[in-house]
């Protein structure tokens, strides 16, 4: 037989060899097929994972590929660009060298201009100052000529005609210069024409050189453009050719792991047809096996949801009161019928403070062999303040020990979702001698077990009690010399007690008539103390330092008598009244009231013996200095 646990409820269960391995086929057959599954799913995610790696590394080494040639076509355009940047920085630079001949020659036609013009402008100043001086000249021999008459007509005509003759030659002294000037300045401009042709043609041949290296380095590029297309095509050939092979080999490995597919496929059905065969048989054992669990598990439900109700229904007392009536209904209706000389009531006897719930008793005739202590404990599903088992078992085996019972068992619904005493039997000896914790339905097979097992020893049992018997008179002497032995060392110790207090006694007896003797001998001395005072007590001492005094003495002396009795009774009542405190005064002491019960005299001091308001007492010195006379209290 093998025992299978429900998942669900806990349950333990027994079924037979043929049904435990049909359970067990049904489930290494479904292991098996998810198995068998899960592995064609890994496989197909394997080839899958192949075929996505290759697609992806071919893609990836093209990618390369391109990404060279295109950082190639990239350096070539660059190194194009800074040409045609290096070719027009040289056309700006000779444009630049041009303007800047143009606007030297320019400057150098303006400079010659002025040259020119300041020239004929200094010429003609000359020329008008010349003019000038001759109009003066002129004008002076004309009016020499007024002045000297017609015979100065002559003279005045030659001056005038060499006027003329000197104007018209300066005339064509300027005009010459203007003419020489004139064919220099075409001369220069000539040459300013020369250049500027000359300037031109470098520049003409320069934009052609531009233009030239322009068209090469235009047909290089166009040259490498077609070069990289041509390598463009012939990678994009190698991809085309190179994705076409992993196509091959992804058909490939289909067509194998389809082969596999197949062959698993063909297993599968060859298990799957066995499997059917022994899932219908599994499935009619299992139709019957759930038809016979369902109708228990429909009669622990009704049984369930009858507690619930009642539960609900019941206070905390009730609810342990209906497992004790279950208890006692059980055992009337299952054991008593076998057992109908066993004893099984409840306990009510309460007189050391606490009982228990059931008292169970067997006899063998009038041998008693087995006695349990059962005790029920069970609370509501509502109950705020949730027991445990374990609260209760101390007093259980208080009560076992009291009730002088074999064994203990709690009868508990306590902890509902513990799996250690939902197992079943729990032994607790362990904590506490021959105790068990069980549920009600392990109500009857603990008794049947119990008293089964006690049965067995009834033969040593009785062998034992006989024993016992045998041996009752060494057990009486022993507890009666035990007996003596107490009782002797009892009344021996209330006699030491006795005598010692008697000795306390004395003692304290010693101590009161040394006090007494001491008090004595204390007045006797007070007195002598006193008695020396008295005598050495005189009126001139009296009178000492006291002239008013003094003169009143001299004057009763003169006038009447004096009575020398009188004065030894002052002296007396004097030396009373400096003499201290007496017996019964009233004194503070140390800052406490206190009361004088004694004087005395040890070793030629003199002693008080004070009591405090509080009841202790005290031996101080007699000294005035050390204790103050309340007003009242002064004597």
């Amino acid at each position: 037989m093998n025992e299978i646990k429900c998942p669900n409820c806990g349950k333990v269960f027994s079924v037979d060899e043929a049904s435990y391995a049909s359970v067990v086929n049904q489930v290494r057959t479904r292991e098996f097929q998810i198995d068998v599954e899960r592995r064609v799913k890994e496989m197909e995610k394997q080839q899958e994972l192949l075929r996505q790696s290759d697609k992806l590394r071919a893609e990836q080494g093209f990618q390369q590929q391109l990404n060279a040639k295109e950082q190639e076509l990239e350096r070539r355009n660059a190194e194009i660009t800074r040409l045609e940047e290096q070719v027009k920085g040289i056309a700006i630079s000779k444009q630049a060298e041009y303007e800047k001949l143009l606007a030297e020659k320019d400057v150098e036609l303006a400079h010659v201009n002025e040259q020119t013009q300041s020239a004929v402008q200094s010429t003609q100043i000359e020329y008008s100052k010349k003019l000038a001086e001759k109009d003066a000249e002129i004008a002076r021999l004309e009016e020499q000529m007024k002045s000297s008459g017609i015979s100065k007509q002559a003279e005045f005509d030659k001056l005038l005609a060499e006027k003329d003759a000197f104007i018209q030659k300066k005339d064509q002294e300027l005009s010459s210069l203007n003419e020489q000037l004139q064919g220099e300045a075409r001369a220069r401009q000539l040459e300013n024409e020369k250049r500027l042709a000359e300037k031109d043609s470098q520049i003409a041949r320069l934009e052609e050189q531009i233009k030239s290296v322009a068209l090469s380095k235009q047909s290089e590029f166009d040259r490498l453009l077609a070069a990289k297309e041509t390598e463009i095509l012939q990678l994009q050939g190698q991809v085309a050719q190179s994705q076409s092979q992993t196509q091959v080999a992804i058909l490939k490995e289909q067509n194998r792991a389809n082969q596999i597919i197949q062959l698993k496929e063909s297993e599968i059905s060859t298990w799957k047809e066995r499997l059917d065969a022994e899932k219908n048989d599994s499935m009619r054992r299992e139709h019957d096996i759930r038809q016979g669990y369902e109708l228990q598990l429909k009669q622990k439900q009704d049984m369930v949801d009858y507690y619930k109700d009642l539960k609900t229904r019941m206070s905390t007392k009730m609810v342990g009161e209906t497992l004790e009536a279950h208890c006692n209904t059980l055992f009337n209706t299952t054991i008593r019928p076998i057992m109908p000389q066993a004893y099984f009531e409840k306990d009510n006897d309460a007189t050391t403070g606490s009982k228990g719930d059931f008292i169970f008793r067997d006899f063998d005739g009038d041998f008693e062999y087995i006695s349990i202590m059962f005790e029920m404990k069970n609370e509501m599903d509502e109950t705020a303040t949730k027991h445990r088992n374990e609260d209760f078992l101390k007093k259980l085996d208080e009560d076992r020990r009291t009730k002088k019972c074999e064994f203990a068992v709690l009868v508990s619904m306590l902890e509902p979702d513990s799996e250690l005493y939902n197992t079943g039997i729990v032994d607790m000896s362990h904590r506490y001698p021959k105790m068990y914790v069980i549920r009600p339905q392990f109500f009857i097979p603990i008794i049947t077990l119990l008293v089964q097992t006690s049965k067995k020893s009834i033969a040593l049992q009785r062998q034992l009690v006989l024993a016992q018997s045998q041996s009752v008179d060494v057990t009486n002497f022993e507890s009666k010399l035990n007996d003596f032995k107490e009782r002797f060392s009892n009344n021996y110790r209330l006699a030491s007690e006795k005598f010692q207090r008697a000795i306390e006694e004395i003692d304290k007896s010693i101590d009161h008539l040394q006090k007494i003797k001491a008090n004595l001998l204390g007045s006797e001395n007070n007195l002598r103390i006193a008695n020396n005072k008295a005598e050495e007590l005189t009126i001139k001492k009296l009178t000492y330092q006291n002239p008013t005094m003094k003169a009143k003495f001299d004057e009763a002396r003169k006038g009447e008598y004096i009575n020398t009795k009188d004065d030894v009774v002052s002296e007396e009542e004097s030396v009373e009244e400096f003499s201290g405190v007496k017996v019964g005064d009233r004194i503070i002491y140390d800052y406490r009231y206190c009361t004088i019960v004694d004087k005395r005299t040890e070793n030629g001091k003199s002693l008080l013996v004070i009591r405090y308001d509080s009841g202790s007492t005290e031996t101080v010195e007699n000294n005035l200095e050390k204790y103050t006379i309340p007003p009242k209290s002064k004597p």
